[in-house]
Parts: C-alpha cells; structure tokens; sequence
C-alpha cells in the first residue's frame, strides 16, 4: 500500500524538537481555527481532519516515538510506501494487527471510533493500522493495557485532550472524545473506592467548562488500565451524540506494598529476626483490609514469600487476588554485652556452614 507521507510536524507549525505543551497549544489554537463550526471555507473541514491526525500521532509519546523513526528527510505529500521501513518498525509498519493497539470508544454499530480510517489518512492506517485503534469500544468494566505519563498526585489532577470525533449522520457530528489520567491508590483500587475527577475542557470556540465526575473503581484495574464513560465527552453539534470520556488509570507508588507483574497479587516486605527465621513462629502482617496473623516456617530464608489468600487486589471477576509476604531477614546493627555472648556461643557449638550448603 503506497501512501501520500503526512508531515505532522508541518501541519501542526511546530519543530520536531517540540514539547507536549507546545504541540498541546499549537494544536488547541488550529482546532479553533480551522473546526468546521466555525470555519465555513471549502477547505477547513480537510484542514480539521489534518490537524487531528497530526495531534493524535504527536501526542502520543510511543506513536511520535515510531513516527520520528521514519527520519526527518520524508516531504509532504511524497509517496511512502511502509513495507520499505517495516524492519525498522520490527514489524509495525504496514499492518492493521502489528501496530500499537489504543482503545478509543466506538462510533457506530460495529464501526471504528470517530479518529477511524475514515477520517485519517491512508498514510494513518499504512504506520498504525486501520485508524490506528482496535475494533469496538471499552465497556466501563472492559481492562485495556496502556501507556502514557502517570497523572498528578492525588487523583485531583487531570487534563483533556481534544480529539476530535467525526462520525457523521447526514449534517450531525458526534462530540470530542475527552481524555484524562488520574492517580489512585493500591487501596482505592482494593476496596473499589469512588473518586472525584475534575477535568477543564476547551470547545471548538475557545471556551473553556469544567466538570466533575463520580467514577468507581472497577474491579480488575491494572496500572495504565482505560475506562470509558460513554457520552460524558465533548457535546455533539447539529444533533450528533455526544462524545465519551477515557480516563486512564496510573497506580500511586506505596511504600508498603507494590503490584507483581502480570497478576494482581500484591507482595509486601516482612522484615524477619534471625532468630525468628530460624526458629520459626507467628508475626503480625499489615494488608490493604486488616491485620493478619501468619506463620513463619522455621528454617525460613529470606526472599521466601508467604501467601495470604484473598488479599490482593480485585480481580475482572470480583474475587481478591493474593498478598505475598516476602520475608527479609535482618541482623542487628549493635549488639549488646549477653546478646554478643550468646551469638558467639552460637558460632562455637553450630555445626552449620553457610558456604558449604
């Protein structure tokens, strides 16, 4: 598939070396200019969908990260044809299920979102796939893996990003897709907590609303995890629908306990005395709920994990994942005049021999 290469950084008037805020800005000034509300030239409505694509390739820190591999010697409007980088891409070039999948909300029975392919470029579709996005939407409950910068602390901060929504019923257009990243905690996520997300919006005139939403926790959120609220997006304009809400989710790092990788197991560490590991018995362990009296095995080593069941974070189907209690021996810094003495009576009759196991 041979396509038209689209400058981004051209169409947006900003450097190659530009910052999110910057090409954030160039992006908000043009969308006004050239929105097709305001704008009634012949041409505005081309330019509009231009300057969408634009921002939606260079918003994205991994879709500008691929773009910008193509190199900085590509024209306007000069014939690309993806199968000649495709190994630079490892693969990604050229193909519908190769590229980067990004969730966007549906517009339309079984169709792609608003920022499907028919809105962007077939040099869009050649880099990123078909509108660059998977097929359907994300039901509130639905788990999308994603990127992206972790939002402000608190969970209060958030922003909107104006993508623009183009599906069409004759005359009618259906409203922005909005865009936020907010913080939790392991123990909002735990105990499915509500949050209040407070987003500023900017329309196609300019003006700017502010909002405030009540959002559960779903169960089975993971670190970068997208929920969709439909139809709490940008208002849609001459009768269309309005647009929807993604807001993706960002763990708040938490000096007690951190995620394992690929599960929703919690682990946490315990710190162990040497006496107690080698002798074994029952210790106090914090979770995300209560308290929670384990054993410890004699012979216990550290980096052994214990498992509490039911104690990790939700899972897609309601039920607790577990909590993995990694135990760090400790040995004391100073020790005391009988202290000292027993350890060394220790060393004189043990016949253990670390080195030698």
């Amino acid at each position: 598939m041979t396509a038209k290469y689209q400058d981004y950084y051209e169409i947006l008037g900003v450097q190659r070396s530009a910052t999110g805020e910057e090409i954030q800005r160039a992006y908000r000034k043009l969308a006004r200019e050239f929105h097709p509300d305001v704008n009634k030239s012949p041409e505005a409505e081309k330019r509009f969908k231009q300057i969408n694509e634009a921002y939606e390739v260079l918003k994205d820190p991994q879709k500008r990260k691929l773009y910008d591999q193509l190199g900085s010697n590509w024209k306007a409007g000069q014939d690309f044809d993806p199968s000649t980088v495709a190994g630079a891409w490892g693969g990604r070039a050229g193909g519908g299920s190769g590229g980067r999948r990004v969730w966007t909300s549906s517009g339309g029975s079984g169709g792609m979102g608003g920022m499907g392919g028919a809105d962007f470029s077939e040099f869009f579709e050649a880099l990123f796939g078909q509108g660059g996005f998977g097929a359907g939407g994300i039901d509130f409950e639905e788990i999308a893996r994603g990127g992206g910068a972790a939002g402000g602390g608190g969970g209060a901060r958030s922003h909107a990003a104006h993508g623009h929504r183009a599906a069409r019923s004759g005359g009618a257009r259906q409203g922005a897709t909005h865009e936020a990243d907010i913080t939790i905690s392991l123990a909002d996520a735990y105990h499915r907590a509500t949050r209040s997300v407070t987003l500023e919006t900017t329309d196609a005139h300019g003006q700017t609303s502010t909002r405030t939403y009540d959002v559960r926790i779903p169960p089975g959120v993971e670190d970068g995890t997208v929920i969709r609220l439909s139809g709490q997006g940008g208002a849609g304009a001459h009768g269309g629908a309005a647009g929807d809400l993604l807001l993706r989710l960002h763990f708040a790092p938490d000096a007690s306990f951190r995620v394992e990788p690929g599960t929703q197991n919690l682990v946490t560490t315990l710190a162990v005395a040497p006496w107690e590991a080698a002798l074994g018995g029952k210790v106090s362990v914090r979770t995300l709920d209560q308290d929670v009296l384990v054993t410890i095995p004699a012979g216990s080593q550290s980096g052994q994990k214990l498992r509490i069941r039911g104690k990790g974070l939700p899972k897609k189907n309601g039920e607790h994942a577990d909590l993995l209690v990694e135990l760090k021996i400790v040995v004391p810094r100073t020790l005391n005049d009988e202290e000292r003495r027993l350890y060394e009576e220790l060393a004189r009759v043990s016949n253990f021999r670390p080195r030698e196991a």
